[in-house]
């Protein structure tokens, strides 16, 4: 395995030891200079306490300290760089362990061995590094099991559409079936796997951001009761009651009617496919600190914990059975999470099991505009 050439330890080492080797010199240089200053006023009490004799071995008292003082200093130079040199090569080795860790970790994901993770020791900035090495190994591990997971759900989803169609097929052509039978059935096929790649092609684009959204002020009432007119029919054919609740002296929210339209649509008819009949689900909106909070409030059967961090991701079902049976393509929650961020706002839920859930999404208010009721 390729590892970070032993160059780097050698420049690391040559460095730290001429910064080492300058400052000791420094140190000798202004040692040398400054020392008469430090030893001047001994080196005069010494000449009065031994009177006339003392002036004339002045430059000799002067000289001996001097000279003592420098072979000490000298003497210390080699013991002071050995010691430099030793903690310059644990702490150079230390940098550079780490450094030839974090390339075997690059290499091995990028043979897409995302399993791999870093010893992480102390709190300084080595360790921070292998903790976001570890981060960074960790997401990506996450991003290649969903993309797995996408691959598998993508082929289950158009496994039953094609198996369908190669039984028409051979159903017309052996004569079983009626060609207007054969035709209607394989055209509604046709349509399903439509849908799932116009799916597909909506979430990508929501996903990279791509999505045009042109906001306009809006009224929450108005918006609100055309999503509920538009779906009372089917909440009603399953005896369901749809019901509205506003909050009084709304200020209009900034939004694409088209896209917000789109939202409401997708949690009514996700409350509408896990509310058993004779549930209610109410459709509302109130004024939070962050804006205009819409809300989709069921009587379902509700979302275990376990589910609901991920059940915003795409193609992620908690029955998945039962969710193909009733036509959904798992991507419904996904689109309503990324239009609400296009438009500025967030989406979360809130769900206990046996009681219902609740998902909420808020969007701006409309700058200088007046409450509407």
């Amino acid at each position: 395995m390729r590892v970070v050439p032993r160059g780097l330890f050698a420049r690391l080492l040559a460095a730290n030891l001429v910064v080492a080797g300058v400052a000791t010199t420094v140190m000798l240089v202004v040692a040398d200079l400054l020392s008469p200053a430090f030893y001047r006023g001994h080196l005069e009490h010494m000449i009065e306490v031994m009177g006339p004799m003392g002036l004339s071995l002045r430059a000799d008292l002067e000289s001996g300290l001097h000279d003592t003082l420098t072979r000490a200093l000298l003497a210390a130079f080699p013991i002071a760089l050995a010691l430099s040199a030793l903690l310059a090569y644990l702490f150079v080795g230390r940098i550079s362990q780490t450094v030839n860790l974090l390339v075997r970790g690059a290499q091995e994901i990028a043979r897409g061995h995302y399993k791999l993770r870093l010893r992480e020791t102390g709190e300084d900035e080595l360790s921070e590094l292998a903790r976001q090495f570890n981060r960074l190994s960790q997401a990506l591990e996450q991003v290649e099991q969903r993309r797995v997971e996408l691959i598998g759900s993508v082929a289950h989803e158009l496994r039953t559409p094609l198996a369908a169609l190669q039984g028409y097929s051979e159903a017309l052509a052996d004569g079983v079936l009626p060609p207007e039978v054969a035709a209607q059935s394989i055209a509604r096929e046709v349509r399903a796997m439509g849908r799932l790649v116009e799916d597909l092609s909506l979430v990508s684009r929501v996903e990279a951001g791509a999505v045009a959204v042109h906001p306009e002020p809006l009224s929450p009432q108005v918006i609100l009761n055309e999503a509920r007119e538009r779906l009372a029919p089917a909440f009603g054919e399953k005896g369901l009651t749809l019901e509205l609740e506003v909050a009084a002296d709304l200020p209009k929210v900034q939004a694409d009617p088209e896209r917000l339209h789109q939202v409401l649509s997708n949690l009514l008819s996700n409350a509408l496919r896990y509310t058993p009949e004779g549930g209610r689900v109410i459709l509302g909106a109130t004024l939070k600190p962050e804006g205009i909070c819409f809300f989709v409030r069921d009587t379902g059967r509700g979302i275990a914990p376990e589910h609901q961090e991920r059940i915003f991701e795409r193609f992620y079902r908690i029955d998945p059975a039962r969710s193909r049976k009733e036509g959904g393509t798992g991507v419904g929650l996904t689109v309503a999470k990324g239009l609400v961020e296009a438009m500025g706002g967030q989406m979360s839920l809130h769900s206990e099991v046996g009681v219902g859930s609740v998902f909420w999404f808020s969007l701006p208010a409309a700058k200088g505009t007046a409450r509407t009721g």
